[in-house]
């Protein structure tokens, strides 16, 4: 059926063994014809391997080994680790050979959206007045009266491209496509007298293909917007040492670039002189600006915080990161159109089996009626009128609650997940940091002077630490004490003059510069770094002052969220963040999640993504930024999170949570499960039902319109327990 699970495409498996010699298959080899010989020489260079032969036609391999040296276990494992070392080639050449399976299919996004709204008005009104002339005049019965009323006008002639698609994918590669089933449940309807019906299945397929649309188009402005950096114009450096406006596609590589205070760095390319504290959270994810000095690796859609420097571009245009970056989302994008819905394939499975039986029944019974009541009382009806509205139902709910579905598949792959990996930064975390602490250095300050003494000196500064100092001054209602001569040191600290006193605010490196004695703080610096908290140090002319402990908080309800992820059947939890690997390991030891990686850049996220689909896990993705959103874009299913995410994020993620609240991830999972479970139950019913009344009619104890009765009516039945999803409390489950 079309929940059952195909074999993981690395796994491997016995298939015969021997002492000294075993043979084992992996689905993964199909798509390595290339490497064969490598995997061969790789195989062979093992201690214990004496000859290895690959064979890409029957997806095995032979090995002879020495029995004394290794068991067959350990040559399995051996094997294994090989051919695990191919799973990014074998992963994307599968993905590729997938959208070779659906290239017939019309791309309908590419279909003008004013284009769908004709459509669906003209089928809206057709609707309508078929509806109304029922009442008035007696159906057609006639075979040509059946194909010329103005309902079955209407339905044939918009559903052309539906059967010139159904049909191009018949003649060239032997296999129906989504337009085959669709062309044939409307030309049956037709045939039946129910032209209503046809135009009811042409209808929710135009409002498939507006939301598809109007998805795309959305995400491919927000690739647009992304790619351009946000600047037009940069500062390029003349030979002289002067600087000149010039356009961004202007810009060539070995090009110098001035890039000043608060401007987004526009190529990728090493600081060739100045310094600057350089925000790197669209690339990395880091919510601390980095100190970036000569010689050091900067990168295009970042921005400069604090400070200037002048970068020589090593790669512009479509060559920098965030370019990659944008590439990746469009990749996998592109990859997720070609997906079919379940619906399509449950009646791939059924509506042949409709007409066959027809052929069947008229060809023993020589009776047309009988094998026209079959036509009649089809499977794809109710099968696709209560998947839709179950998908649809679902949706509607999920929005109702802050919760974007982008497309009712997603609903289903979510259904399906078993691994689940967060992001850290503004999404297991709020994204602002606060101060969490304050330790003063002997009895020379209180905790009030002390906190005040650091705002008053980053009072002034945008750096998101002192951002967090002045704001905790400011919620805990003390006043901020008057300073003047403010000196700001990139990417250490910053001074100022308080009543008489030089105020240093700064990093352990700036006091250090200071010279001054860090000891008495020691103990508490420590505790505070195993506390997952970034050290604030506080000083005057006479010494050491205190510390204050800033952390960017982990979301309220964040560890209960993982536990009902746990409940509801999330075998892997993992943390894969771009932050420093003893800020993620902290945070992955509280949550309690399986395993972490840190200092994970965009592309490794994405790649972390696809190694865990090549073993047959099902991922689900949630993150927030720009950072996020190749890994959002190849995961199974990808949430973006939060009142921080970013419209890109957004664009590239399947599902977006509006809200704050980790509890919605777990909630939207229920709905998803309950969802399937509802259509399992409308599949078992309009299977059970309508083959009832097949086989009453086949043996003429059901008439034609007793047979129309118990169709509808089944078809009515699910489609009402379909529409209970609409009433789904969310928030129950999890209260």
């Amino acid at each position: 059926m079309f929940w059952q699970k195909e074999k993981p495409l690395l796994g491997c498996e016995i298939l015969h063994q021997l002492p000294g010699r075993v043979r084992v298959g992996c689905r993964a080899l199909r798509y390595l014809n290339d490497y064969v010989g490598e995997i061969r020489q790789r195989l062979e260079d093992l201690m214990p391997v004496q000859q290895a032969r690959v064979s890409v036609l029957t997806e095995n391999v032979l090995v002879m080994f020495d029995a004394a040296q290794a068991t067959t276990g350990d040559v399995l494992e051996q094997i294994e680790s090989v051919l695990g070392s191919y799973s990014l080639i074998a992963y994307k050449a599968e993905r590729a050979a997938q959208n070779l399976l659906t290239v017939n299919e019309r791309r309908l996004q590419e279909e003008p959206i004013s284009e769908m709204l004709v459509r669906i008005g003209v089928t809206t009104a057709t609707l309508a007045f078929s509806q109304i002339s029922k009442s008035t005049r007696r159906s057609p019965t006639t075979f040509m009266g059946r194909f010329l009323s103005v309902p079955a006008l209407t339905a044939l002639s918009l559903a052309a491209p539906i059967f010139r698609s159904g049909w191009n994918s018949m003649a060239t590669s032997f296999r129906p496509n989504a337009d085959t089933l669709s062309g044939s449940a409307i030309l049956a309807s037709i045939l039946a007298g129910r032209a209503w019906s046809a135009l009811t299945i042409i209808w929710l397929a135009d409002i498939a293909e507006l939301l598809t649309a109007y998805t795309m188009g959305r995400t491919r402005r927000a690739i647009r917007e992304m790619l351009s950096v946000g600047e037009d114009f940069v500062w390029r450096v003349r030979d002289d040492g002067t600087e000149e406006r010039v356009a961004l596609d202007e810009l060539q590589v070995d090009d110098r670039i001035m890039v000043h205070t608060g401007e987004k760095i526009s190529v990728d390319g090493t600081v060739e002189s100045g310094e600057a504290a350089v925000d790197q959270a669209s690339i990395t994810g880091e919510f601390m600006p980095v100190r970036k000095t000569e010689q050091e690796e900067v990168f295009a859609g970042t921005v400069v915080s604090s400070g200037r420097i002048v970068v020589r571009a090593e790669k512009v245009g479509d060559q920098t990161a965030v370019a990659r970056i944008v590439h990746l989302v469009e990749e996998a994008t592109h990859r997720k159109a070609s997906v079919q819905s379940i619906a399509d394939r449950v009646s791939a499975q059924f509506i042949p089996v409709n007409f066959m039986l027809a052929a069947i029944v008229y060809l023993v019974t020589r009776n047309a009626g009988r094998a026209l009541n079959m036509l009649i009382i089809d499977y794809s009806c109710g099968v696709r009128l209560s998947t839709a509205t179950a998908l649809s139902a679902s949706i509607c709910t999920a929005a109702r609650n802050g919760i974007l579905v982008k497309g009712s598949n997603y609903l289903e792959l979510l259904s399906e997940a078993d691994t689940l990996i967060f992001d850290k930064t503004g999404t297991m975390t709020e994204g602002r940091p606060e101060v969490t602490s304050i330790i003063p250095a002997g009895n020379r300050l209180t905790d009030r002077e002390l906190i005040q003494y650091a705002a008053a000196a980053e009072e002034s500064s945008t750096h998101p630490l002192a951002v967090a100092i002045v704001d905790k001054v400011r919620r805990t209602g003390l006043p901020v004490p008057r300073h003047t001569d403010t000196q700001v040191f990139t990417a250490r600290g910053v001074e100022t003059q308080v009543d008489g006193r030089r105020i240093r605010v700064g990093s352990r490196r700036f006091m250090l510069e200071q010279e001054f004695d860090l000891g008495p703080a020691a103990e508490a610096v420590q505790r505070l770094a195993r506390g997952g908290e970034s050290i604030v140090y506080v000083a005057d002319d006479d010494g050491l002052l205190g510390v204050l402990g800033v952390q960017d908080s982990l979301r309220e309800n964040m560890k209960k969220a993982i536990n009902r992820l746990r409940y509801i059947g999330m075998d892997d939890i993992i943390l894969l963040t771009g932050d420093v690997e003893q800020h993620a390991e902290i945070v992955a030891t509280r949550m309690t999640m399986d395993r972490f990686r840190a200092e994970a850049m965009p592309d490794d996220k994405a790649e972390t993504v696809l190694k865990f689909q090549s073993r047959g896990t099902h991922v689900v993705m949630v993150g927030d930024g720009i950072n996020d959103a190749p890994a959002l874009a190849y995961a199974d299913v990808g949430i973006a999170m939060g009142g921080t995410r970013t419209d890109i994020a957004m664009e590239a993620a399947d599902i977006t949570i509006t809200g704050d609240d980790p509890l919605m991830i777990p909630a939207v999972i229920h709905l998803a499960n309950k969802t399937m479970r509802t259509i399992r139950q409308n599949f078992l019913t309009a299977i059970g039902v309508n083959s009832l009344g097949i086989v009453l009619a086949a043996v003429g104890v059901l008439p034609v319109f007793w047979g129309a009765v118990l169709h509808n009516s089944c078809t009515v039945a699910v489609v009402l327990n379909s529409s209970r999803m609409l009433f789904h409390d969310v928030e129950e489950r999890h209260r």
